[in-house]
């Protein structure tokens, strides 16, 4: 059933809580490939507000330039990128990281990325490399679903072992291509060997003749922040070829990192 529930979540003070600003990004996040133009009522629907809620949001944001519609379907404008290019534009990380990606890509010759977790999903927050592997490769602000990429795995595989069980648990893995890992026994396996050996290959599991190699970026503390990757084509070279041609620079580069991020 619908709601239009304002209650302040847990930790923050109503008084400090903005409901509004809540639903209208939700609305925004709940435009997607599958549901690239959507009514009112399918807004609501997906959001979980009534559809008299839904069109007063959208209609808010069509007023804000956000989205666009014809009076029934509504759908985003590129004023949306906006939102993540602020990000890209003024966070601290994307920027300080960018002469040690551009020391992988010289000592790789490959794309190097450095990639966060949000959810499900991989975002390639800062790039630097040729342009040649642009089809095998990420635009910046690009997410990807974390179970198929070598630094969504390095991140899903440092994850507690009860939050990694509760994650199997509750997804079921998409197959993307005929070597896409769609086992749930096979995926645990695969991160328990991540985990151990400290480093992840993925092959051909969201796009075919796309190799990615990564290793997981730490803070000065320890911390996980997200990893460093580098993507190529497969070409005549062999994986373990590929891994000892890559994997020293990325280990090397990750552990220069960690005094400055």
């Amino acid at each position: 059933m619908p709601t239009d529930d304002t209650s302040a979540p847990e930790g923050l003070d109503r008084r400090d809580w903005i409901a509004g600003l809540e639903r209208g990004l939700q609305v925004i996040e709940a435009f997607d490939d599958a549901h690239p133009r959507m009514t009112a009522s399918e807004a609501g629907e997906r959001t979980g507000m009534t559809r008299t809620a839904a069109r007063r949001h959208l209609l808010t944001l069509r007023h804000l330039g956000f989205v666009a519609g014809d009076g029934k379907l509504f759908w985003l404008t590129p004023r949306v990128l906006r939102l993540g290019q602020s990000y890209l534009e003024s966070a601290r990380l994307p920027r300080i990281v960018q002469p040690f990606l551009q020391r992988v890509a010289a000592g790789t010759h490959e794309v190097a990325y450095l990639s966060v977790a949000d959810g499900d999903e991989v975002v390639y927050i800062a790039r630097n490399g040729p342009n040649r592997n642009m089809n095998t490769g990420y635009v910046l602000g690009a997410r990807v679903p974390a179970q198929v990429t070598a630094a969504g795995m390095m991140m899903l595989a440092l994850r507690e072992p009860a939050a990694l069980e509760g994650w199997l648990a509750s997804r079921e893995l998409r197959v993307f291509t005929s070597h896409t890992i769609a086992s749930k026994e096979r995926m645990r396996e695969e991160l328990v060997r991540i985990r151990e050996r400290g480093w992840a290959l993925s092959e051909q599991q969201l796009d075919l003749n796309s190799r990615g190699v990564a290793v997981p970026l730490r803070d000065r503390h320890g911390q996980l922040i997200g990893a460093l990757n580098v993507t190529m084509p497969i070409g005549q070279e062999k994986a373990e070829d590929a891994v000892a041609r890559v994997l020293p620079v990325l280990r090397e580069t990750a552990q220069a990192m960690r005094s400055l991020v």
